[in-house]
């Protein structure tokens, strides 16, 4: 949206208008990582439903959450640039700028997904029902609104309890890996469909991987303390 961030930040010199400034930072991010959950949603649903609309539906939406980031980051640099804020409120732009990144790659991984939809419908691939693929599915999909949730209302305990919940994940990961793998070994049929559910389950431990993320964010938002990589000592508050 061309000139949205000039327009909402001009003249703005007061405590007042810069919390009106944040509140609008607040509702882009917002509005992108909302799409994008639905895109990841809509993504997996998809390939239990073998639906090649709504796959294509969430191919074709890949350029609209480009947008939605350049949007993001460009409001929060003209906000950087015009308003100087300091402190807790500096930590908040970066970090969103930081999670609008990451909310753009979880959109990256739903299009994966939906082009493993694509492939299977094409080339009428039987996929075998996997209930872990479901239930990881499920889960990607909480961690992904729980780290929202952590960043907007600055929630350090939710955004560390996110670390937990991909183990979980990344269990999960493995456990369809070590299935898929004995699947192809005793019918060398269902090599294809295994590879395609394996692409599916690996897009969905970087969903949580980039879930993590945000909420490694939310902590650096409430408490000043950088919690990535497992850099618990460093603090700019």
């Amino acid at each position: 949206m061309p000139g949205t961030a000039r327009v909402i930040l001009e003249g703005s010199d007061s405590g007042r208008h810069l919390n009106g400034d944040i509140a609008t930072l607040k509702t882009r991010l917002l509005e992108m990582s909302g799409r994008a959950e639905t895109l990841v949603e809509m993504a997996v649903d998809s390939m239990i439903e073998r639906n090649r609309d709504k796959a294509e539906a969430v191919i074709d939406a890949d350029r609209e959450i480009d947008r939605m980031e350049v949007d993001v980051e460009q409001l929060a640099l003209s906000l950087l640039a015009l308003q100087h804020p300091v402190a807790r409120d500096l930590r908040l732009v970066i970090g969103v700028i930081r999670v609008a990144a990451d909310v753009e790659r979880i959109g990256d991984h739903a299009v994966n997904i939906a082009q493993c939809t694509v492939r299977v419908v094409r080339g009428g691939i039987v996929v075998p029902p996997s209930p872990a693929l479901v239930d990881m599915a499920r889960r990607t999909r909480r961690m992904l609104s729980d780290a929202l949730d952590a960043f907007i209302r600055s929630d350090s305990d939710l955004g560390r309890s996110l670390t937990l919940a991909d183990e979980a994940i990344d269990a999960f990961h493995d456990t369809i890996f070590r299935g898929m793998r004995t699947h192809m070994m005793e019918d060398a049929r269902a090599v294809d469909a295994s590879l395609e559910l394996l692409l599916v389950s690996r897009n969905l431990e970087r969903v949580a991987d980039l879930a993590t993320n945000i909420g490694e964010n939310a902590v650096f938002l409430a408490e000043g303390v950088q919690v990535r990589h497992r850099l618990t000592g460093l603090s700019d508050s």
